[in-house]
């Protein structure tokens, strides 16, 4: 079915009951469609009425009455009998009005029926075949009130004429209204789905820059360390070949760890460390397990210190705050050029606080990360954002020649529960 033919297949069903796709004064329009019933039923029966209580039921009272039968039940008959097509409705609005036309010349009291008459005209038909059967309507009411009075009066003319233009004004603005509100309407939907876009790229790229943060503090690690291990080993293949197996080794395991790592990163999920063992030294076991990979690896000194009570912590808490330790040391494995690093734990009663310290070059904080050399602002970066998703904070202390030491607070309840609370 062609658009142009489902608007206009929905002028007939819709004269006695209003749908959600019609528009005009009309429209969905619950509350106003019952009253135009019951103003159609009313008015009919009391010009009958009128009609026999002046002349009995002699004369054309046999006619006056089988034609308001006739015209109420041509009104009925959208409800009766449900068609779809735009011809039908103009007939039957059409059909409506014929009968109208020849009651009112035997009973002008029915004049009063043009008013909601006029109402389904401009419903049913388009605005200016409306308008005209309007004119027709307004013309008969004038001619048959002026035949009963006798005589020409200027408010017979004028009421008919002024009431008939202003409920068509009246209608026509209220039209144009609806649509200007249907308009809005649909615009604000539009609105309202290119914002639900918008959030759904924001969530993307909020996630792909947590997957990034995470897979360079974990699995770029690993890589690094893998690289260091087997160029160790190339180095002392032929002068000391149990060292070089020892390095091999030494990679292999750390790809395998690797593997695992990513496989956990790509289902968001913590790092083994902390997901398996989630008892109160969990956290700084692991802490001291990836310190001592990086020693191997490195042969840099490392110490890993534990102050405060440990308490369990929650599984994302432990995850950053593992991840942060890790990226940490990759940035001073990489970039510091350290001998020696120190990795304290610190449990307080609200908060976990992680600090880095190296006694390598250092760097200076407020220069952008570009110049700082590469690897170095992505990570921090990286780290700064882990940390403030959790309603944490980060400070990095350094200058050039001077070391570096990075320190992390992160609640230990994070922030998105604690809103839930």
């Amino acid at each position: 079915m062609s658009p142009i033919h489902a608007v206009e297949s929905s002028r007939m069903t819709s004269v006695l009951e209003p749908t959600a796709t019609d528009r005009g004064i009309l429209a969905d329009a619950s509350r106003i469609e019952p009253w135009l019933h019951i103003t159609v039923v009313l008015l009919t029966a009391a010009s009958a009425v009128r009609y026999v209580s002046g002349h009995g039921f002699g004369d054309n009272a046999g006619w006056v009455l089988s034609g308001a039968a006739v015209l109420l039940g041509i009104y009925a008959f959208p409800r009766l009998v449900r068609t779809g097509s735009a011809r039908w409705a103009s007939g039957w609005c059409l059909a409506l009005v014929v009968t109208w036309f020849a009651l009112v010349l035997l009973a002008p009291s029915f004049s009063w029926m043009a008013v909601p008459l006029s109402f389904v005209a401009l419903r049913v038909l388009p605005f200016v075949a409306a308008c005209a059967v309007i004119a027709a309507m307004v013309a008969t009411v004038v001619t048959a009130w002026v035949r009963m009075a006798g005589t020409l009066d200027p408010t017979i003319v004028a009421g008919p004429v002024c009431i008939a233009l202003l409920a068509v004004v009246a209608y026509r603005a209220l039209e144009r209204a609806g649509s200007v509100r249907q308009e809005l309407v649909e615009e604000l939907s539009d609105v309202h789905s290119d914002l639900a876009d918008a959030q759904h790229r924001a969530g993307a790229l909020s996630e792909r820059a947590r997957l990034s943060r995470d897979i360079h503090d974990s699995v770029a690690q690993g890589f690094t360390s893998i690289n260091l291990l087997l160029q160790a080993a190339d180095q002392s293949w032929s002068s000391r070949p149990d060292a070089a197996r020892e390095s091999v080794a030494q990679a292999a395991l750390t790809a395998r760890e690797g593997l695992d790592e990513i496989r956990r990163v790509i289902g968001d999920l913590a790092p083994a460390e902390v997901m398996s063992d989630q008892t109160a030294t969990a956290l700084f076991a692991a802490l001291r397990r990836s310190a001592e990979q990086a020693v191997r690896d490195t042969g840099i000194s490392i110490e890993v210190l534990l102050h405060g009570d440990p308490t369990p912590v929650a599984p994302e808490v432990a995850a950053a705050v593992l991840r942060t330790a890790r990226g940490a040391l990759a940035n001073v494995v990489e970039h510091s050029g350290a001998t020696r690093a120190v990795v304290s734990l610190t449990y307080q009663a609200d908060c976990l606080t992680l600090d880095v310290y190296d006694d390598g070059t250092g760097f200076a904080p407020s220069q952008p990360p570009r110049a700082r050399g590469r690897g170095r602002g992505r990570g921090l970066a990286g780290i700064q954002n882990r940390v403030h998703q959790l309603g944490g904070e980060l400070v990095v202390e350094s200058a050039p020649g001077e070391g570096t030491t990075i320190a992390v607070s992160v609640p230990l309840q994070p922030a998105k529960r604690r809103d839930a609370r």
